[in-house]
C-alpha cells in the first residue's frame, strides 16, 4: 500500500512510545490520524502535534486532521466506539495500528490476587485488545471494499504472533494483517524492564528502526500474516526465516521423492539395549518406571519391523498411561498387565524386518504411534509404521497434535474453504497445527 496524503490511520496506544512515534510519522506523510489512548493529556498533545505536521499537506479542512479518543482498549465496547468515531470523521479506515500495551511487574506465581489489576489486565490489554482491534478493523475494511492494512505490535513470541500469522487468508479480501516485534525501544514501558536484560540484548533500538519496519509491512503488498522481528544485534528479519521455512515446510512433491530415495545405512545391532518399563501403577511417572537393559532378540516376528528410535515424544498423558487409566477393566485386571513398556510415539529408522514385510525396507525413516517408544529399539507391527521424509524431532509433534488438529477440523468438523475457524489456545501444540491446517 502506497501511503498518500488524505489516507487515514487509527493508532491505539498513540499517546506515548511507539504509538506516538507512528502517529507523527503518519502525519509527516499527510495521513489523518485518530490517537487512541487512556491518557487524555498526552493523547491530546499528540493529536496537536499531528495537526501541526499535517498542515504542510492540507490547507483549509472542514474536519480536524487528527482527533483524540480516550479509551480503555480492554473494554470492547469502548474500543468499537473509537473505530466508529474514526470512520464517521474520515469516511473510512486505511490503516490500523494495534499498539496499546502495558507492563506487569508482578510475577504470576507470586500474585495472590485474581489478576484484575495485574496479569489478567495485562493479558486483556496486550492480547485480547489486539484481537478485538483486528476484528473490528478488518470488518470495517472488508465492508468498505478497498485495501486496508492492520499492524499488530507484539513481543517476539506469544499469542499476538500466532494470531496474526493465522490471518494471512484475509489478503484475499484486500486486508493484510502483519505483526511487528521490536525487541526493546526506550519507552516508558521498556524502562520498567531490568537494565541487565536490555543490555544483554545489545541495548535499546532506535525508534526510527521501528517506524521503518512498520512502513515496510504496510507498503510491501506481498506481506500478509508476516512477522517482522527487529533486534539491536541482528536488525530486521522475518520469522520464520527462509532457513526455517525450508526445514519445516516440506514441498509435497519433494517429500514423495524423499520417501523412496531417503534410505539410511544399515544399523549396527547391539546385543543389548535399554528401555523404560512401567513396573507399578502410579501417577508419579518416576516412581512407576525403571530403566531396564534387555537382550535384542531375533528373528523379528512375521509382519513386524524393528525400529531404532531416534526421538520419542513426551506427553502429559504419560502419567495416565503409567497409572493404567488407558486400559479397560478394573484395577486388578489393569495391574495384571504389568510390567509394560512406556512411551506413546516416536520417530526412527527401520533396522530389520520380519517375514512378509515388503512395503518398508531396512533404512527407511518411519514414525510410529504405539506403546514402547521409550526405548532404543522397539518391535512394531509393520502396518503401524508411517514412512516419513526424515527422522526429525518435528515429526513426533505431528503424530498426536497434528493428527488431533487434522481429524478435528477435516473429519469431525468437515471444514471447507471460506469458513471461519476459532482456535483457542492457538499457541499450544495442537492449537498451532489447527491454525496451520485452517
Amino acid at each position: 500500500m502506497e501511503l498518500k496524503p488524505g489516507m487515514s490511520a487509527l493508532v491505539t496506544g498513540g499517546a506515548s512510545g511507539i504509538g506516538k512515534a507512528l502517529c507523527i510519522a503518519f502525519a509527516r506523510r499527510g495521513l489523518f490520524v485518530t490517537v487512541v489512548d487512556f491518557s487524555e493529556e498526552n493523547g491530546r498533545e499528540v493529536a496537536t502535534l499531528v495537526q501541526k505536521e499535517n498542515s504542510k499537506f492540507h490547507g483549509d479542512l472542514r474536519i480536524p486532521s487528527s482527533i483524540f479518543v480516550k479509551c480503555d482498549v480492554s473494554n470492547a465496547d469502548n474500543l468499537a466506539a473509537c473505530f466508529e468515531k474514526h470512520v464517521q470523521t474520515y469516511n473510512g479506515l486505511d490503516i490500523c495500528i494495534n499498539c496499546a500495551g502495558i507492563a506487569n511487574k508482578t510475577l504470576v506465581y507470586d500474585d495472590t490476587s485474581d489478576g484484575t489489576r495485574t496479569w489478567r489486565h495485562a493479558v486483556n490489554v496486550n492480547l485480547v485488545a489486539v484481537i478485538d482491534g483486528t476484528r473490528i478493523a478488518s470488518q470495517i475494511m472488508r465492508n468498505q471494499k478497498k485495501p486496508g492494512v492492520i499492524i499488530n505490535i507484539g513481543s517476539a513470541a506469544g499469542g499476538v504472533v500466532m494470531f496474526t500469522r493465522s490471518l494471512s487468508p484475509l489478503k484475499r479480501h484486500g486486508v493484510r494483517v502483519n505483526v511487528l516485534c521490536p525487541e526493546f525501544v526506550q519507552t516508558n514501558m521498556a524502562e520498567q524492564m531490568s537494565r541487565k536484560v536490555i543490555d544483554s540484548s545489545g541495548g535499546y533500538l532506535e525508534m526510527e528502526d521501528v517506524v521503518n519496519g512498520t512502513f515496510e509491512l504496510i507498503q510491501d503488498e506481498s506481506k500478509a500474516g508476516a512477522c517482522l522481528w527487529i533486534t539491536k544485534r541482528r536488525g530486521m528479519e522475518y520469522w520464520p526465516t527462509p532457513e526455517e521455512q525450508r526445514k519445516y515446510m516440506v514441498n509435497p512433491n519433494k517429500s514423495k521423492r524423499m520417501l523412496t530415495n531417503n534410505i539410511y545405512p544399515s544399523i549396527r545391532m547391539p546385543e543389548f539395549f535399554e528401555k523404560i518399563v512401567v513396573h507399578t501403577l502410579s501417577h508419579n511417572f518416576r516412581n512407576a518406571t525403571r530403566l531396564e537393559r534387555v537382550q535384542l532378540r531375533f528373528p523379528i516376528k512375521a509382519h513386524s519391523a524393528l525400529v531404532k528410535i531416534i526421538y520419542a515424544g513426551v506427553n502429559a498423558s504419560d502419567v495416565n498411561f503409567s497409572s493404567g487409566r488407558y486400559f479397560s477393566g478394573n484395577p486388578k485386571e489393569t495391574a495384571s498387565r504389568l510390567p509394560f513398556d512406556a512411551g506413546f510415539e516416536g520417530v526412527g529408522i527401520v533396522a530389520a524386518v520380519g517375514d512378509s514385510v515388503s512395503h518398508i525396507k531396512v533404512g527407511t525413516p518411519v514414525a510410529l504411534m504405539t506403546f514402547g517408544s521409550y526405548a532404543e529399539f522397539t518391535e512394531v507391527p509393520a502396518k503401524h509404521l508411517l514412512p516419513v521424509p526424515r527422522p526429525d524431532p518435528e515429526v513426533v509433534a505431528m503424530l498426536t497434535s497434528g493428527l488431533t488438529a487434522s481429524i478435528s477440523l477435516e473429519k469431525a468438523g468437515q471444514m471447507t474453504s471460506g469458513q471461519v475457524v476459532l482456535v483457542t489456545a492457538a499457541a499450544g501444540g495442537t492449537g498451532q497445527f489447527a491454525v496451520q491446517v485452517s
